[in-house]
Formats: C-alpha cells, sequence, structure tokens
C-alpha cells in the first residue's frame, strides 16, 4: 500500500494587503521592503515551497504584486507569543498627564518588540510604568505607540495613554499637522543653506535594514523633508531634519591622520547621528498646542566640538 505523506501544518505569519497606489513589482523583492530581517533568497525559498499565497494562490517568484492584492507568508512554526514581558526599565519622561506622554528615547533602544529584539524595548518599560495603554493598527500589540523612530536615533516620541488619545493623535500624525524636526550630523556642505527633499521613502532593496529614497514612486511612501544647514564644519554639517549617516570617510582628503580623526569621531558616535529633536502637536483633550524640545544628546555633542577643533586647527 502506498504511503500517503502528510501535508505539513503551516501557521500564518504575516498578512499584507497591498496599498491602492503600488506599481508592479516582482514579488519577492516587494516582500523585501516589508519582512524584517529577511534576504532576498530565503523570500524566494518559501515562495517557492508554496508558503507564499496571493489572494490565497500560490505564485512564483516573478509574479508581480498589484494594487490590493493580499498576500500571506506562512511558516512551520506557529508565530511567536505576542504577549510583551514588562520591564523594570527607566524612561527618561519629560511631559505626563492623564493622556499622554512624551519620552526621550536614548540611540540604541528598540522601540517595539520584533525579530531579534524581544526584551529591552521602549514597550517593554512602557507596560512596566503603565497599565491598560491602548492599542492601535488594528489591535496589534504596540501598547500606547502613536509612532516610532529607529532603534538607532535618539529623541522624542509621544506616547498615547488612552484610545482616545490615540486615536486624536494618531490622525494628527495621519494629516502631517504634527511638528517634528530632527537634527543630523552629515556629510559635505549643502549649497543651499536651505531646502527641501522630495521623493518617496521606503526600505532598500539592497539593504532592508535601511531606508532610501525612490525617485520613480514605485516603493514607499510620499515624504518631504524640509532642511537647513545650522553649523558647517568644512567635510561635515549640522542640519536640521532627518538623514542617513555612514560608518566610513566619505568627505575629505586621504591622508592617514584625518582618516585616523574621523575613526575617532565613529567611536565617539557608533551611530547614525540623528536626533528627534523637538516635538508639536495638538493636546487630544485640551485643544492646545503643545511643543518639546531637547538637547542634541553626548554622543552628537561630543563629535560636533572634535569636529569644531579640526576645523579651527585648520
Amino acid at each position: 500500500m502506498q504511503e500517503i505523506e502528510e501535508e505539513e501544518e503551516l501557521y500564518e505569519h504575516h498578512r499584507i494587503a497591498v496599498d491602492k497606489g503600488q506599481n508592479l513589482l516582482r514579488i519577492d523583492k516587494y516582500l523585501m521592503t516589508k519582512l524584517q530581517n529577511a534576504t532576498r533568497v530565503k523570500i524566494q525559498e518559501g515562495i517557492d515551497a508554496g508558503n507564499v499565497k496571493v489572494n490565497d494562490t500560490v505564485v512564483k517568484a516573478s509574479y508581480k504584486v498589484k494594487p490590493f492584492d493580499v498576500i500571506t507568508v506562512s511558516l512551520s512554526a506557529p508565530p511567536r507569543d505576542t504577549e510583551i514581558i514588562p520591564q523594570n526599565i527607566p524612561l527618561d519622561i519629560i511631559y505626563e498627564d492623564d493622556d499622554l506622554l512624551v519620552v526621550n528615547k536614548p540611540a540604541g533602544m528598540v522601540v517595539h518588540p520584533a525579530h531579534g529584539n524581544w526584551d529591552g524595548t521602549l514597550v517593554n518599560a512602557l507596560v512596566y510604568h503603565f497599565q491598560n495603554l491602548p492599542t492601535h493598527r488594528n489591535g496589534e500589540i504596540r501598547p500606547g505607540l502613536v509612532h516610532r523612530i529607529d532603534k538607532d536615533t535618539s529623541g522624542l516620541l509621544v506616547i498615547a495613554k488612552t484610545d482616545q488619545a490615540m486615536t486624536h493623535l494618531a490622525k494628527q500624525f495621519f494629516d502631517h499637522s504634527i511638528e517634528r524636526t530632527y537634527n543630523a550630523l552629515v556629510w559635505g556642505e549643502p549649497k543651499e543653506e536651505e531646502g527641501t527633499v522630495t521623493g518617496n521613502i521606503g526600505r532598500s532593496l539592497k539593504d532592508r535594514k535601511i531606508m532610501a529614497v525612490f525617485p520613480d514612486g514605485s516603493q514607499g511612501k510620499e515624504a518631504v523633508t524640509h532642511y537647513k544647514v545650522i553649523k558647517k564644519l568644512r567635510y561635515v554639517s549640522l542640519v536640521h531634519d532627518e538623514t542617513y549617516g555612514g560608518d566610513k570617510v566619505l568627505r575629505g582628503t586621504v591622508f592617514s591622520k584625518y582618516e585616523q580623526f574621523v575613526q575617532n569621531c565613529f567611536k565617539l558616535c557608533p551611530r547614525q547621528a540623528l536626533h528627534a529633536k523637538s516635538l508639536g502637536f495638538v493636546h487630544p483633550t485640551t485643544g492646545e498646542f503643545l511643543q518639546f524640545d531637547t538637547e542634541l544628546p553626548q554622543d552628537i555633542q561630543q563629535v560636533i566640538e572634535k569636529w569644531e577643533g579640526y576645523v579651527n586647527e585648520g
């Protein structure tokens, strides 16, 4: 008698509804922008194994994703328990009332639990210090989170303490009425003292750990960034608003003394030199406009001081 192989049970891990403005794109490339810590090879293997479906149908890696598709990704192991473990992690709270709080997140702290970072996050700290925080985004377990910033970005975040505050603040972010400024230390000196950068921003297709600009609008979300140069330091500049830093010499001479100086700067600030400096929004209950501002963290300040000294020495 022929033995019938039992079909492996699969558990749904991801369900992605494609945006209405999505351009046609191979599904393996598309999933690279949506799944954290997943390489294109791993995604293609999953597709070949039948673990990826579009509108409940198994597809090939060459399938072109189109608007309103529903993509599911299933794996043989069940999803990790979504329970968040409270942890007594200190929070730098700069404002708090019955509806919300504003925290100054240090660089190196992940905002919410995810693959590779299940504890030690801002959310783990929030559920320890506060009870019954509201969730958002169709009930995802992200207590109090209205927005987030990257692990290596420091600065201000507003946290909702009630459902009403969550809804009100989320709408302000959706409407882009929130006022946010970032300070960043960047390579080079912009030609203009101030200006505007526009383009769609999404996860890079080459390295999904970073964000990239898609001039053709095929990926990401529309973004408008206004910048203003605060200080020019010959090879680097301190500017308002966001950008990515680097971990290698991109401007300047090739002399070993200069290269060593830059490496010393990287040791002082081994991250992207990006800080969410100010945050302004309308209070969800009082209607008052609140504005918060923070000083640059010590690591960025130390690097700026070193560059000032280098430039002054000629």
